[in-house]
């Protein structure tokens, strides 16, 4: 690892609540095997203006607010739809809300959230420079997975949000999100050992940021993943 690289993972650490540090093996980059810089997102239908994405998600997610498609309307306070640049080139998709998502309405607030946030600003990318959503759009009860039937009805809302978005990049957050929206069952492991196309948009897949609050040790390996990102995310945007 450069100096440049090591600071910015020591400082990631400090932001992830690690205090001491214990070096064994040196960290291997993560190889991404699938070449994708010549695909290119699907065509919209929607205006590259601004604004107009922004009216566009309003107004989709006015008109979904009461969705009674599954059963997980009845424990619904809020519905969360998604926050961020309506423009991004970076979107990430996790799995569902959370208790503090269902009581505000917004996206990755609670403990999880916060990490997400400073992961984001270890790689230089303030999150409102990308735009957060899930899989689901309202709370699971208890905080279980999403059920397949639950995916279904709310998948038509993500493919428009990524539709109306644009991104260049997605990340997916969690095996439930890489399951769903790939269309393939496997590992966490399988998923991030390379990247992924979907509807000719590069796709990465790391650890949800509850699962690395519960596995601390997960999080040198969400590590590896930002910084592949982050180099993808720069030549897109430079």
């Amino acid at each position: 690892m450069t100096e440049k690289a090591i600071k910015q993972y020591l400082e990631y650490l400090k932001l992830s609540g690690i205090q001491d540090i214990f070096y064994s093996q040196p960290i291997i980059k993560q190889e991404n095997p699938e070449p994708a810089a010549q695909q290119k997102p699907a065509e919209t239908i929607f205006s590259n203006s601004d604004i107009d994405a922004s009216e566009q998600l309003k107004q989709l997610e006015e008109n979904y607010k009461n969705c009674h498609n599954c059963a997980l309307w009845k424990g619904r306070n809020k519905f969360c739809y998604g926050n961020g640049n309506p423009r991004a080139e970076l979107m990430l998709i996790g799995e569902g809300p959370g208790a503090d998502e269902n009581a505000s309405g917004q996206v990755f607030v609670g403990r999880a959230g916060q990490l997400l946030t400073k992961m984001l600003a270890a790689i230089n990318l303030p999150r409102d420079e990308v735009y957060i959503t899930n899989i689901v759009k309202c709370r699971p009860p208890g905080n279980r997975n999403p059920l397949p039937e639950e995916r279904r009805s709310c998948l038509p809302y993500l493919l428009e949000q990524i539709e109306i978005i644009q991104p260049k990049l997605l990340l997916l957050l969690g095996k439930v999100a890489a399951e769903t929206l790939l269309g393939i069952e496997g590992t966490m492991a399988t998923f991030r050992s390379h990247t992924h196309l979907f509807q000719g948009i590069k796709t990465y897949v790391s650890y949800h940021p509850s699962a690395l609050l519960r596995n601390q040790g997960w999080k040198k390996y969400a590590w590896i993943d930002l910084q592949n990102l982050q180099k993808d995310y720069d030549s897109i945007s430079n």
